[in-house]
């Protein structure tokens, strides 16, 4: 079968498009026929050795993707071959096959495209998982989103709004911030024009925002600790701007508020129950109407490099997906 292969730490140019052989699944294992596969962030960090997940040299990058059940191994009663399933796993989405953990397999609602099930668990289940576990967001709450046009970006304005919060997107660009305010944005910022400090002080009317979705980083980190209100929470989800930021402690004291970390792929490693309840819920969402994921651009998967060009150089609003 045909694969993107990383036999060398690196950057895109580092990958090939190789004939590998077909996967076979094992006790507890499922093959899925992979009809899309979603790229994201950390995807661009493992294949450089930077995540804190490592696989042993060569790999096949991916974690997630969408298509029919090939295969199941012993043991597994939770999916049949022809079953319609999301797939989310460490590695091996960006082939034509994928195994993996039947456990770890997600029946995909009849009406879901498989580019949208591709595209759908990692940005929506880490959002969701921020808000409602992390953060546990109320009703009426405000909620800062960072680099609101990106895919976990769109999908937590989408999620917060669906959750009866007020929602502030930033980005870098007008153009970016019309995709926010058409995702549900209340108000939006643009942080390389304005000041953000002064910007969030009259979009809240010096109260402050109850919570930040932090997957930048970098220099907006601490105006944004600044920004909260007593009792606020901001999400630590990654570092997209590169730089690891380092927050005075003082602030959180002051502010009576707290840093509050996001690993969605060790929470639901270690609570099955809780992410099948969660992306159910979800499902709930879309059926009526209060989600709409969106999948803002397709490559073959020959034309990976493209797509891991778009994701590093943050051009991509929403989800990008590669299809075999």
């Amino acid at each position: 079968m045909k694969a993107v292969l990383c036999r060398e730490l690196g950057l895109a140019d580092k990958l090939e498009l190789a004939d590998i052989a077909d996967p076979v699944a094992g006790p507890g294992q499922a093959v899925v026929a992979v009809n899309a596969a979603g790229i994201n962030f950390p995807d661009l960090l493992i294949i450089q050795g930077k995540y804190q997940f490592k696989p042993e040299l060569p790999f096949v990058p991916g974690g997630e993707a969408a298509g029919i059940v090939e295969s199941v191994g012993e043991g597994v009663t939770n999916v049949k071959p022809g079953d319609r399933v999301i797939v989310t796993t460490m590695t091996g989405a960006f082939a034509e096959k994928v195994v993996a953990p039947a456990a770890m397999l997600m029946p995909m609602p009849d009406a879901m495209s498989f580019e949208v099930g591709a595209g759908f668990t990692i940005t929506y289940a880490t959002s969701y998982h921020a808000l409602k576990d992390r953060a546990d967001l109320k009703v009426g709450e405000t909620v800062l989103v960072l680099g609101a046009a990106g895919g976990v970006g769109l999908a937590t304005v989408q999620l917060a709004k669906a959750m009866g919060a007020k929602v502030i997107a930033a980005a870098s660009s007008d153009a970016k911030l019309e995709v926010c305010r058409a995702a549900g944005a209340d108000e939006v910022l643009n942080y390389a024009t304005e000041d953000m400090k002064t910007r969030l002080k009259e979009l809240t009317g010096g109260r402050g925002v109850d919570v930040v979705y932090d997957p930048v980083g970098g220099d907006y980190t601490e105006v944004a600790v600044r920004a909260l209100a007593p009792n606020g929470r901001l999400l630590v989800i990654g570092f997209a701007a590169g730089d690891i930021p380092k927050i005075p402690l003082n602030l959180l004291l002051l502010k009576q508020s707290a840093l509050v970390g996001v690993f969605w792929g060790a929470w639901a490693g270690a609570n099955p129950k809780g992410q099948i309840a969660n992306m159910k819920e979800m499902f709930a969402m879309i059926a009526d109407g209060r989600l709409e994921p969106k999948v803002t651009e397709i490559y073959p998967l020959a034309d990976f490099a493209s797509a891991f060009e778009a994701l590093s150089a943050r051009r991509a609003t929403g989800k990008v997906v590669l299809v075999p």
